[in-house]
């Protein structure tokens, strides 16, 4: 493997990734059903919260790391800790995290190709949910797909590649975003989805809105497991970091609360009750652009925005993967995508037949093998990962303060100023270690 490291063409480049990787299905399918089943503007008001004052020093802590370190997850430790320290555990554990997390969200990904490909051709008749999930022959057939479209598209160059292909696509997810909102708006339940999704109400607000809250904004950013920090070591030391992690969660915000300005006018409008759960953006929607004039071209609108958003997010999630087993083997790229590719769709298979052939209960009844993936991603290493970069940034038994606020700061624009020094050693750490085990000890195991 060339010893030179691969560096991002542009600022757009890394803004784009960076906010790609963040976008994906945990703003558009996973924010709106949460939203509906936690109460509507009480949960988007802890969300927003939550982003400014747990995942945006997070991520200026994570980008820092790999600037400074110009590695992959499983070396930044090694670069950044004191000799004979064992921080760098973390960081198999953070490639862990990202493999788990592909494990279950490429199914997904498959999924919404799957309903884009049967409104783009007009086979809608007997198109829903479960059907699609208990089908092994489509969950098999449209995970492949993901995960080859994924891989091919890294096994070129960072520049020709996956930047590239980032910034077309995260464009294009834009446009057909703010179409699909105006058109939202124009529905006759759009006042009273609105009033639903934007006014809190304080009674519903307790302390599993707010864990859910908190866990959806480390999912949604993809922090706690390296998914930022790769993206820190390709960029330059131009511009600070705390005002790219602003950019780079504004569009990431702007994504999900877009998403809700789509789904909920369209909930109230057709009567659908908006705590559908997952199955929401697929049987809801679906039923919404079935029951509406040109509902095949706006389903297929719809359902193309998702499969961008959906791969904007896997394309940098195995950005992760590929650069860690790239460090550890010194494997060219596209042998590294081929091994790489092998490894994450015969994982992923426990997903996409987990509703047919290979039954799994983990917890609740009607759990499956996407909730046991998303509970090890969601629910603790997203959140200990956070807690973990926190401790290792901010004090001298780690990388320390002083160390991480002159990388974050390194260039032009917003700093990380000596008054946010509690924010970053006390409050973030605190709050995700108690909201952590309150959600452990308050979770629906059975």
């Amino acid at each position: 493997m060339n010893n030179q490291r691969e560096q991002l063409g542009s600022r757009l480049g890394f803004i784009m990734l960076s906010a790609g990787c963040a976008i994906g299905c945990g703003n558009v399918w996973k924010f709106p059903w949460m939203t509906g089943q936690y109460g509507g503007g009480g949960f988007v008001l802890v969300y927003v919260l939550c982003l400014i004052l747990l995942g945006l020093p997070s991520m200026t802590m994570e980008f820092a790391m790999g600037r400074a370190s110009q590695a992959s997850p499983v070396r930044m430790y090694q670069k950044l800790e004191k000799p004979g320290q064992k921080w760098h555990i973390h960081g198999y554990l953070a490639l862990l995290g990202n493999i788990a997390l592909m494990a279950f969200y490429t199914v997904v990904t498959g999924w919404m190709m799957y309903y884009f490909v049967r409104f783009l051709t007009g086979k809608t008749a007997d198109l829903g949910f479960v059907a699609m999930i208990t089908n092994p022959t489509v969950n098999v057939v449209y995970l492949l797909i993901a995960v080859v479209l994924g891989f091919t598209v890294l096994s070129f160059d960072l520049q020709g590649g996956l930047e590239r292909v980032t910034k077309y696509m995260m464009v294009a997810l834009f446009v057909l975003m703010l179409v699909l909102a105006v058109h939202s708006a124009t529905l006759d339940g759009a006042k009273e989805g609105l009033s639903f999704y934007l006014v809190p109400d304080f009674s519903k607000i307790d302390g599993q809105v707010i864990v859910g809250a908190m866990n959806q904004a480390f999912f949604t950013l993809s922090i706690g497991i390296g998914s930022m920090a790769i993206f820190g070591s390709y960029i330059g030391k131009e511009r600070s970091l705390m005002g790219e992690s602003v950019n780079v969660i504004l569009l990431d915000t702007f994504v999900a609360i877009m998403a809700g300005f789509i789904i909920f006018p369209a909930c109230f409008t057709y009567d659908i009750t908006p705590g559908a759960g997952p199955a929401l953006l697929f049987d809801t929607m679906a039923s919404v652009f079935l029951n509406m004039a040109g509902g095949r071209l706006w389903g297929t609108l719809f359902f193309l925005f998702m499969v961008f958003a959906a791969f904007s997010t896997e394309l940098a999630v195995f950005e992760n993967i590929l650069a860690c087993v790239r460090e550890m083997t010194g494997w060219s790229r596209p042998k590294g995508c081929l091994v790489c590719g092998c490894g994450i769709f015969l994982l992923a298979l426990t997903t996409a037949l987990g509703y047919s052939k290979l039954h799994f209960q983990p917890f609740a009844e009607g759990t499956a093998w996407l909730d046991f993936w998303d509970f090890i991603v969601s629910t603790n290493l997203l959140p200990l990962g956070a807690f973990v970069f926190s401790i290792f940034c901010c004090y001298k038994f780690g990388w320390g303060w002083d160390k991480f606020v002159a990388e974050a700061n390194e260039g032009k624009g917003l700093k990380v100023k000596a008054w946010m020094k509690p924010l970053f050693q006390y409050f973030v750490p605190i709050c995700v270690i108690a909201l952590y085990i309150y959600g452990l000890a308050t979770f629906a195991w059975k």
